[in-house]
């Protein structure tokens, strides 16, 4: 036969929740519909799943009343009938890893029909050894990690035998970040938490991509068991874009000091929600500063452009962040950059603050 056509199928379905642009291949193993990123996930795989091009392959009489009588909905009612609600759904946009280890753990490992298989993510204790960038050298060391629920912390030890951690992070505070680009290995993960109310950036992977997974959704279980004690009333629905977050937007651009006189220094700049840090290094443990950002509601402006008198930049296209304290004067290299920083901004102060983000503005206003 020729190319397969859909046999009144739903044929965009995916292995991912996000809707693909046109998926035109096909495990005809599983009776799913697949785009062409995950086509090349699935061929990995051929003891579980077999591709086909939609179009392109010839395809068996038997092969097309197989899809026919599947489909993706089939699929995700089998193969995911028992995600947990911590555990992260990738979409087109995430990283390799973590896409690939959702098919794998879905189709190959059968974790979701399975919970015995979900142990290591799901046992409120893991402990293990990662590879850790020093802060210093910026070398990677083997360190043990030990994420306890009970104590709803995340330690690690500079040493096998050491008795103390180096330190605690509280999952109260804790987000984690796959950063396959920054960090240099695409299974690194960034993990900020607050020391003394300000940013701590630790870097690690794990050659294992599987365990590096893991140890992403244990700290996600961990930081949704914390927020059910937290917000007894919250539903999972509510509670679930809380256990991590990417960055809004990353990147380097130049600032000034407050005085606006001395020159601009290009510096990398990352948005986690409200709190504008920038740092020396992409890969610093501490930001050199962080500014808050609040909602137009309470003060906070972003302008295109600089006032006519800034001078000290090298890069032509400015920006002018105003809160109730002062003005941040930033600049982009290209248009497009500055365009996508302003539009990152500018989402941040549309939307009006919460409660707990008044008591964060107030820590930030009485900074030293």
């Amino acid at each position: 036969m020729g190319g397969l056509c859909g046999g009144g199928q739903t044929r965009w379905g995916l292995d991912r929740p996000l809707r693909p642009p046109d998926p035109d291949w096909a495990s005809y193993t599983l009776g799913v519909f697949i785009c062409l990123s995950c086509s090349g996930i699935h061929r990995n795989i051929p003891q579980v799943s077999k591709v086909k091009s939609v179009r392109l392959d010839t395809w068996e009489e038997a092969q097309v009343e197989f899809m026919a009588s599947h489909g993706n909905n089939a699929a995700r009612a089998t193969y995911e009938s028992k995600v947990p609600s911590f555990y992260y759904r990738p979409t087109a946009s995430d990283c390799q890893l973590l896409r690939e280890q959702w098919i794998r753990a879905k189709y190959e490992r059968q974790e979701f029909t399975r919970p015995e298989k979900q142990e290591p993510y799901s046992a409120g204790y893991r402990e293990g050894f990662l590879w850790k960038r020093g802060r210093d050298n910026g070398q990677f060391l083997s360190r043990k990690f030990v994420l306890t629920e009970r104590e709803g912390a995340l330690k690690y030890f500079n040493r096998n035998d050491a008795k103390e951690p180096k330190a605690v992070m509280k999952i109260e505070h804790l987000n984690a970040t796959f950063q396959p680009a920054k960090i240099g290995h695409p299974h690194g993960l960034q993990v900020t938490y607050l020391k003394d109310n300000s940013t701590r950036n630790i870097f690690v992977y794990h050659e294992d991509g599987k365990e590096m997974v893991d140890w992403f959704n244990a700290l996600r279980a961990a930081r949704f068991h914390y927020l059910q004690v937290a917000f007894p009333g919250a539903s999972d629905a509510d509670l679930v874009p809380k256990l991590s977050r990417n960055y809004l937007k990353e990147g380097y651009m130049e600032k000034t000091g407050p005085k606006q006189t001395e020159g601009f220094r290009k510096r990398w700049f990352t948005m986690d929600d409200r709190r504008l840090m920038y740092f020396k290094d992409p890969l610093d443990a501490f930001a050199r500063g962080e500014v808050f950002i609040g909602s137009k509601e309470s003060g906070y402006t972003v302008l295109d452009g600089l006032p006519p008198s800034t001078q000290g930049h090298h890069w032509p296209h400015g920006i002018t962040i105003v809160t109730p304290e002062r003005k941040f004067l930033l600049a982009c290299e290209t248009e497009s950059e500055q365009r996508a920083w302003v539009e990152a901004f500018r989402k941040v102060v549309d939307r009006p603050m919460l409660p707990q983000e008044y008591a964060v503005e107030a820590h930030f206003k009485h900074k030293p």
